[in-house]
């Protein structure tokens, strides 16, 4: 449909996304107060939650995770809406975007969403009919948002902005998007080429992209400017994670570290460790990796059995950890580990900043009392994943994250709403490396005598991808916005990676699917991007785990 007639159509139609939006979201918080208030008298115990009723309700509760999720992001696309409109930048792709997403996400909030592959949400699982989703917005955007001629007429969009960084505005200001620039042509110079290559060959990701990425301020970005940083906030990170990711996971992963290490110093640490270790960080100079996951606890972290052992001035460190990402190359540890062996939950554990001696290939861990091996990996290469067993391990006692025992577990939960909000970041990095893929190949890839995105069940994927990304970027945004006002956010953080992760595994899917029998080719990147994204929903909090802490923070209202 060409833009004349389209923009006709839609004129004559009176067909307005934004105002629309904004009537129909009443109904929908409405729907989810329903949902929290009906589930939350299934699991209370007078004043509490019931531990177990939250469990025998574990898919009711996720549901109501993943339908507050989706709430909040039509909450974010309406205010994005309303942003751009104001600065004068709602165009038609951004229309197309809004009008698409939100008629698709209503649908799904009337229908049942998907939570995963095979499990399907509704608002009946939790005891709310659905009828109350049915008012004439959220009626007219269904019908009349996400429909074929809107989606054919966003990818001819998209085709003709092929190269841009996003399709449609961000809406951010002018600064973030400056840092986006910086770091798209970084990603496509030094990374887009090799990216590939290193993941087949299974190899690190080289020094001098290390020290490249330093000069560009990525490991300091959040450090402030006293401690050798750039001071600058989550959003500027968000920025630099997705572009990054979009090159490779790995390149956007290798400032995780950094910023876990720095948020547990800055948050937990006295000046003396903060002087010490903070600008080493911020400079490349040392390499941090986080040693937290044990062999048989995964997302138990409260049942952590290494033990950190007081001898002297020192602790002896033993005990088994794994799935340590970055550990051969890593100079230093942000190690958890139990002091107290009366305990045997959160309590006792204690966050240490030890040292190591960096490994090689050949001698991954050449220190006394550390040994360990290579995990290997379908994707999310590029650092290496390794098993690491200590055996009386000695770690100084200047290590212990701000000289007190005991504390290790709550200083790292004040490290994970930035974590989450990465994650997410580099899980909408990886969905865009997904459609750029796929756009490209849909264009030129010919079939029956038209290119593949000509057909509409590949336009249609297309035009999803590119929607989705959008919202799930500004659920990040937001959730990263609320951290740079220093608010709680525990729960936009949260609901940000749990979509996200799903958006970025969704577009590597169809990504793949739109490649044919290309896509399951090692030679083709999107093979790669789709190992990639498998990962997204499992570390910084599986999603089943996210969707708990999600259901817990809404039923409990604090």
């Amino acid at each position: 449909m060409s833009q004349p007639t389209f923009a006709r159509a839609e004129a004559e139609s009176g067909f307005d996304p934004a105002s629309l939006l904004a009537d129909a979201l009443p109904a929908v918080e409405s729907a989810l107060a329903a949902a929290r208030e009906t589930l939350r008298a299934r699991v209370a115990a007078g004043a509490r939650i019931s531990n177990a009723a939250l469990e025998t309700e574990q898919h009711a509760a996720h549901c109501l995770a993943w339908i507050a999720t989706y709430v909040e992001c039509l909450r974010q696309m309406r205010d994005w809406a309303a942003r751009l409109g104001a600065a004068g930048e709602f165009g038609e792709m951004e229309r197309l975007i809004l009008g698409i997403g939100a008629g698709e996400y209503l649908a799904q909030l009337r229908g049942g969403l998907p939570m995963s592959q095979g499990e399907i949400a509704r608002l009946a699982d939790i005891g709310v009919d659905a009828a109350v989703l049915a008012t004439p917005a959220i009626d007219r955007l269904i019908k009349d948002g996400n429909t074929d001629a809107a989606r054919r007429r966003l990818v001819d969009l998209m085709i003709e902005r092929r190269g841009t960084a996003s399709f449609g505005a961000t809406g951010l200001d002018e600064e973030f998007e400056m840092v986006r620039d910086q770091f798209r042509r970084f990603a496509d110079e030094k990374v887009v080429p090799h990216a590939h290559g290193w993941h087949l060959r299974d190899k690190l990701i080289p020094l001098e992209i290390i020290e490249e990425m330093a000069g560009l301020g990525v490991f300091g970005l959040t450090i402030p400017e006293e401690y050798g940083g750039s001071g600058m906030g989550k959003t500027a990170m968000c920025v630099v994670s997705e572009e990054l990711s979009r090159g490779y996971i790995g390149v956007g992963s290798l400032g995780t570290r950094s910023e876990i290490a720095a948020e547990l110093i800055l948050g937990g640490g006295v000046e003396e460790q903060k002087r010490e270790w903070l600008p080493k960080i911020a400079a490349a100079e040392i390499l941090p990796t986080a040693v937290f996951t044990e062999p048989n606890t995964g997302s138990d972290l409260g049942g952590l059995r290494t033990r950190a052992t007081k001898k002297g001035e020192d602790y002896l460190v033993t005990g088994n950890k794994t799935w340590i990402t970055h550990a051969a190359r890593a100079d230093m540890m942000t190690l958890l580990a139990r002091t107290d062996s009366e305990t045997s939950d959160y309590r006792g554990l204690s966050m240490f900043l030890a040292e190591k001696p960096r490994g090689t290939d050949d001698d991954p861990f050449p220190a006394e009392g550390m040994s360990g091996g290579e995990i290997e990996v379908l994707g999310y290469r590029g650092m290496k994943e390794y098993e690491i067993g200590f055996d009386s391990f000695r770690v100084k006692g200047a290590a212990l994250l701000g000289g007190e025992e005991g504390k290790g577990f709550k200083q790292l939960m004040k490290t994970f709403e930035s974590a989450r909000i990465q994650t997410a970041a580099r899980a909408v990095g990886v969905a865009q490396c997904a459609m750029e893929l796929a756009l490209s190949y849909a264009i030129e890839r010919k079939q029956f005598g038209k290119p593949l995105a000509a057909f509409p069940r590949v336009y249609g994927k297309l035009a999803m991808m590119a929607v989705e990304i959008m919202f799930a970027r500004q659920i990040t945004y937001f959730a990263a916005a609320e951290k740079d006002a220093a608010r709680r956010c525990d729960l936009e953080a949260g609901m940000a990676k749990l979509l996200a992760a799903r958006v970025a595994w969704a577009n590597a899917d169809n990504g793949v699917q739109i490649h044919g029998g290309n896509g399951f080719a090692l030679e083709y990147p999107i093979s790669r991007v789709l190992c990639d994204a498998r990962i997204l929903n499992i570390f910084e909090g599986a999603a089943e785990i996210q969707a708990q802490v999600i259901a817990r923070r809404l039923i409990e209202g604090n």
